[in-house]
């Protein structure tokens, strides 16, 4: 390295360590952001929620723009932003099958939300009662709540608290604190109403706020011929070889199955479009929303690969992965501009809590209290659902200590846990609509069955990355099972999941047709099948084709086919 080189390199890191964390403009332009979600929230929580459907589904009677703005805001959190820019750095775009799953959003539009809709459900864990038995209701609530705290709360909050620590230098559980009470505060207060309004705005800055690091990054680097050559055709092939850390035939397999769950199933996303005005709004919501789901592969994958080329040509220096993106907004961005960053990745962190609380209040009130007090009011449900809320945050606060412990970047984390919790789910919603011969003992098999191996899976996992942290290991079979990839795990699971609702529902008695009625494809009628194909036009199939071609162009192009060559 020349004289010029090294000194250049030098400026550069001093100037990165010198830089002041925060200056005035941004603390001003991120207080003009909360003070516009203030506004925003004040105004919804001025309208009187009467009653649960007004709480938890904003009285059903919400439009397609603000459906899809909200999908896309609940998905990306800021664990997205963090941890897929720290993936992209260490990685490359490998996990980026994740972040291509507009397909699954469409398929929650064309495929679940009919059925969802015709059945007037609050809930993921109800329309599982109304398909196959109470138990399965109970168990899938319970299941879907743990999994909230294991993979969304303590993530998010987690996240978050990694980007007031890096970028905005308040300290790490002072941040985490400040995320939870704020959101919690206009969550609580003005329900699914007031989170879905939050999000449409939540999601035009976090667009722009990422879009200005992606740009000012790729200027930085030189452009992005300069990242290929600097990063390698490794980083920039989403079909790694079998034997790497993330095998292509693991990823064609396992994302799909967490895609299904997460999009088609999970109550915060779907929850979405249970309070549309109709078919046709939910629909038309998802398909925006799919559109808008292509975006996080170019704003947050592809800036830890151009981080990464920085970092290689001495114009940026980070130790932690998990740092890389607060880490760029840091040294590469101007005063101001970082303050406007800075509220884009506060709305995604607020925007995905805030779909987690309303989610997990929801559930607690719709499908535990009210089984357990029918005769609740409507006063008392909302009452409930709130302080279900706090009771989530606390459990998801007390597992942060496992999240930072965790060895690899956050969105890994956050796709091993959901390797281990999707697969059963997936199975039974989708054998549910698809095949009318499996009964309630099929789907409770296959559910607690395949949640305690998962659960048994994530277990050994954390067992062994604590013995390991302390310098020592599992042995034996118990070894090989922690070493199991979790990319091969989920497709193994989803499997055995199918297998064991296929054969106990076959040994036990078949469903009643009345059961069924209009809760799986082979039971819908005439009229129902008109009513759907009268919510859709061409228009709608057109842009839905338009989102496909994207994704197939995406992979073509990060392939051996194309510049991984």
């Amino acid at each position: 390295m020349g004289n010029d080189t090294l000194n250049t390199a030098v400026e550069v890191v001093q100037t990165v360590v010198d830089k002041p964390l925060f200056a005035v403009w941004d603390w001003i332009v991120v207080f003009l952001y909360f003070v516009i979600i203030g506004i925003i929230a004040w105004w919804v929580i001025k309208q009187k929620q009467k009653s649960s459907a007004d709480y938890f589904l904003a009285s059903r009677h919400i439009g397609w723009y603000v459906i899809g703005a909200s999908i896309f805001a609940s998905n990306i959190g800021s664990e997205h932003i963090v941890g897929l820019a720290s993936t992209g750095a260490n990685s490359g775009v490998a996990l980026g099958h994740y972040e291509l799953h507009s397909w699954c959003v469409l398929l929650l539009g064309w495929v679940f939300v009919p059925f969802y809709l015709r059945s007037k459900v609050f809930t993921m864990p109800e329309f599982l009662e109304l398909r196959y038995s109470p138990i399965a209701r109970w168990f899938l609530s319970i299941i879907s709540l743990l999994a909230y705290v294991l993979t969304k709360v303590s993530v998010t909050v987690y996240a978050g608290a990694v980007v007031f620590q890096t970028l905005m230098g308040i300290e790490f559980w002072t941040g985490a604190l400040i995320i939870v009470i704020i959101t919690g505060i206009y969550t609580a207060l003005g329900g699914l109403k007031a989170v879905v309004y939050t999000d449409t705005m939540h999601t035009a800055v976090l667009l722009i706020g990422t879009l200005i690091v992606a740009s000012v990054g790729l200027y930085k680097v030189g452009g992005w011929n300069n990242v290929v050559t600097s990063i390698g055709a490794e980083k920039l092939n989403m079909f790694p070889p079998l034997d790497s850390q993330f095998p292509w035939l693991g990823l064609i397999l396992a994302s799909p199955i967490v895609g299904i769950w997460y999009w088609c199933t999970d109550q915060c996303i779907v929850q979405r479009t249970l309070a549309a005005k109709d078919e046709t709004n939910a629909r038309r919501g998802t398909i925006m929303a799919a559109f808008f789901k292509l975006t996080p592969f170019f704003l947050f994958l592809i800036p830890g690969m151009i981080a990464l080329a920085l970092k290689n040509s001495g114009k940026l220096q980070f130790e932690v992965a998990d740092q890389v993106f607060p880490t760029m907004v840091k040294a590469m961005l101007p005063v101001g501009v970082r303050g406007v960053v800075a509220g884009g990745l506060l709305a995604a962190l607020m925007s995905s809590l805030a779909a987690v609380f309303n989610g997990c209040s929801t559930l607690f009130t719709m499908d535990i209290y009210k089984k357990l007090r029918p005769n609740a009011d409507e006063k008392t449900l909302i009452s409930v659902g709130r302080i279900a809320t706090g009771v989530v945050v606390v459990l998801g606060i007390l597992w942060i200590p496992i999240v930072r412990g965790f060895s690899g970047s956050l969105y890994q984390y956050l796709q091993n846990i959901q390797a281990y919790i999707a697969p059963p789910i997936t199975a039974v919603f989708l054998l549910g609509l698809f095949w009318k011969r499996i009964n309630h003992y099929g789907a409770l098999t296959g559910l607690i069955g395949g949640f305690t191996i998962g659960m048994t899976k994530l277990a050994i996992d954390t067992i062994q990355k604590t013995l390991v942290g302390s310098g020592s290991s599992l042995q034996g079979i118990l070894l090989q099972y922690a070493n199991v990839n979790f990319l091969y795990f989920a497709p193994t699971l989803f499997l055995i999941s199918v297998i064991l609702m296929i054969v106990v529902s076959f040994a036990t008695k078949e469903p009643s047709k009345k059961q069924l009625e209009g809760l799986c494809y082979a039971t819908l009628t005439e009229k129902d099948k008109a009513e759907s194909r009268a919510s859709w036009t061409k228009l709608d199939v057109v842009l839905t084709v338009i989102v496909l071609l994207i994704i197939a162009a995406i992979m073509i192009y990060f392939s051996p086919l194309g510049v991984a060559k």
